[in-house]
């Protein structure tokens, strides 16, 4: 299962009918609302913003609204391609602004179901979609003479998000794999003679 790091957005015009085309990053069904309420404030003159969500771990929290379109037409193939996209913790929403010519249904299943490809596509190939792992923060500080030392050492960690802010001493904080904690707690205690505790 993969999870969704930044926001994405497409835009496709079909008919003369504008759709703009949102993912966002979301890990519970009451961000969600809150997320389809401020789309739906920040675009109050399109026809339709309609959506599809798709939380949790399994993928088990599913939501979708056709938003005044006909029944089926657009929530339904928004989330059907979120779900076989294999991404999570996902909101989509894709925002109409009518062409003036209908699409008719099966129009409409066809176009909403490309806009919400559209936005996995781009998701994937701006790498804005990485695999779903438990991470834990992690912080210590050590003097300079440490430092390079454990530069080297904590390269077989899989590290996120490392800063490095510069004093009397040096602290390092970011992200590590949960999995890899425990080790990487030992490997660092064992370094500075057990002086670092993280």
């Amino acid at each position: 299962m993969d999870v969704l790091i930044k926001q994405v957005q497409t835009e496709l015009v079909i008919k003369n009918s504008r759709f703009i085309n949102e993912l966002f990053v979301c890990d519970s069904q009451s961000s969600a609302r809150d997320l389809i309420k401020a789309q739906k404030e920040k675009y109050q003159d399109a026809t339709h913003v309609c959506h599809a969500f798709v939380i949790g771990e399994n993928a088990e929290v599913l939501g979708m609204s056709d938003a005044g379109e006909p029944s089926g037409t657009a929530g339904r193939p928004m989330l059907d391609v979120l779900k076989g996209s294999g991404i999570t913790n996902i909101v989509l929403t894709v925002t109409r602004y009518f062409g003036g010519t209908l699409l008719g249904t099966g129009g409409l299943v066809k176009a909403y179901g490309d806009c919400a490809k559209s936005a996995v596509e781009k998701a994937r190939e701006e790498n804005a979609v990485e695999e779903l792992v438990y991470k834990t923060d992690f912080c210590f500080s050590m003097d300079y003479v440490l430092f390079e030392t454990i530069k080297r050492q904590i390269k077989d960690f899989k590290l996120y998000d490392v800063q490095e802010e510069y004093s009397d001493s040096v602290t390092l904080k970011g992200k590590i794999l949960t999995e890899q904690f425990d080790d990487f707690s030992a490997r660092i205690k064992n370094l500075s003679s057990g002086k670092i505790q993280l």
